[in-house]
């Protein structure tokens, strides 16, 4: 499951990620589209609607990069921030309603959830215990 674990943190955090250049792109193309006619109320009209778009693109993406740095940090917190984003991917057809059913079912196991709670085992896995030094 930790694979697994791995997997959906860094498929959130590169989809986040994208949504968030994408968003940039957006806003560049439909205000720039606004710029180049130089009328002052297409100006006006194409940066609200860039801004808007660009906005909640946007607002939809952050969180999906702080939950996918939380997962693969391995944070008890991400889990939750990440359910939430996979279930408003769902509505994403096709890529996001795939990445939602897999992080959903992930994140859902016991396995999933005792790597998260407890730290311990968080730590262990991140450092490999070395043999014990012979007494002197």
């Amino acid at each position: 499951m930790r694979n697994h674990l791995t997997l959906v943190g860094a498929f959130h955090l590169g989809f986040g990620l994208l949504g968030i250049v994408i968003a940039v792109f957006i806003y560049s193309i439909v205000a720039g589209a606004g710029i180049l006619s130089g009328e002052p109320e297409a100006i006006a009209i194409t940066s609200f609607v860039g801004s808007a778009v660009a906005m909640l693109i946007a607002v939809t993406s952050i969180p999906a990069v702080i939950g996918g740095i939380g997962l693969l940090k391995r944070r008890p917190w991400a889990r939750i921030l990440v359910l939430i984003v996979s279930v408003l991917e769902l509505f994403n057809i096709p890529i996001g309603t795939a990445l939602g059913a897999y992080s959903i079912w992930v994140l859902l196991q016991d396995e999933t959830e005792q790597l998260l709670r407890n730290p311990q085992d968080r730590d262990a896995a991140a450092i490999v215990p070395s043999p014990a030094a012979p007494p002197m």
